[in-house]
């Protein structure tokens, strides 16, 4: 690539996020999910739909830890 066609990136963009308060995030949703799997609707199809976002969730947390721990992903970002 030449020098004209570089992405530009912010200083923001390239900066690493909070890791672990991402993994807290996306497994307290996947609780709160969860937690209206008992209650507060009537029917199975909501309840299918509530599980398998929560373990879509659950995994996306698992995959990156065995990701980054393989070496797998570059722990900077």
């Amino acid at each position: 690539m030449s020098a004209e066609q570089d992405p530009v990136y912010a200083p923001d963009q390239l900066k690493p996020g909070n890791r672990k308060l991402a993994r807290a995030g996306a497994l307290g949703t996947a609780v709160v999910m969860l937690m209206f799997f008992c209650c507060n609707h009537e029917g199975t199809t909501e309840n299918i739909f509530l599980v398998i976002f929560a373990l879509g969730l659950i995994g996306a947390v698992i995959a990156d830890v065995v990701l980054r721990r393989n070496g797998l992903k570059p722990n900077d970002q």
